[in-house]
């Protein structure tokens, strides 16, 4: 097999596989992320064929990898900064994020941690804001699963911290209705918890990187 077909074939099987990944994460498929990588293969096979240069395929996959992922990457480094305490610098970047292009799922994560961030700073009406536009639009296929929860979650301790503990207890049992088996989960029945024993220490915001934050 020459070199630009293989790169053909890689560049089509990077578009399956983080299809692939979208729709399981509940975000659907991305036709500008499929579009922008296609275009990225056809120049890197084509170049390869015309100049006869021996293009690495780890290499040909780095470059496809970090144009059509700069969103998640620049989302990534917000949140490291956030969790260190650099909320300016963070806030910088996820608004470098919302102009990096993004298509409507890739907005709705900026926003969640847009949200979260406003949070952990005590800006509880500008989160709650940020959060409810966020559901609002989970119902349209953009928002995974993972994002949804833990908007829910964000939600729930802005209106506890906020003293509305009716419709913070509602949100908490979205979460176990949304994703019953995740971490957000059994940070909502803590919460949950929390209201029938009031001695009980308030859980911590929950962003939506898997672990402290999202």
């Amino acid at each position: 097999m020459s070199l630009p077909v293989l790169l053909l074939l890689l560049g089509f099987l990077f578009i399956v596989l983080f299809g692939a990944l979208g729709w399981l994460r509940r975000e659907g498929l991305s036709g500008r992320f499929a579009v922008q990588a296609r275009i990225l293969t056809l120049i890197a096979s084509g170049l390869t064929a015309l100049t006869n240069s021996p293009t690495h395929p780890a290499a040909f996959l780095f470059v496809v990898y970090l144009p059509t992922m700069r969103l998640r990457l620049v989302v990534d480094v917000g949140n490291l900064l956030a969790q260190r305490g650099n909320f300016a610098q963070a806030d910088r970047l996820y608004a470098l994020a919302m102009r990096l292009w993004p298509d409507s799922a890739g907005r709705l994560v900026v926003q969640v941690n847009q949200g979260v961030s406003r949070l952990q700073q005590g800006a509880l009406d500008e989160a709650m804001a940020i959060f409810k536009g966020v559901l609002q639009n989970a119902g349209q296929g953009f928002l995974g699963i993972k994002y949804e929860a833990a908007a829910h979650y964000n939600l729930g301790v802005a209106y506890r911290r906020k003293g509305t503990e009716a419709p913070a207890t509602m949100e908490f049992n979205a979460v176990l209705d949304t994703w019953p088996v995740s971490e957000y989960a059994r940070r909502a029945r803590y919460a949950l918890e929390q209201t029938r024993h009031k001695d009980k220490p308030a859980a911590p915001p929950q962003d939506t990187s898997g672990g402290d934050r999202p």
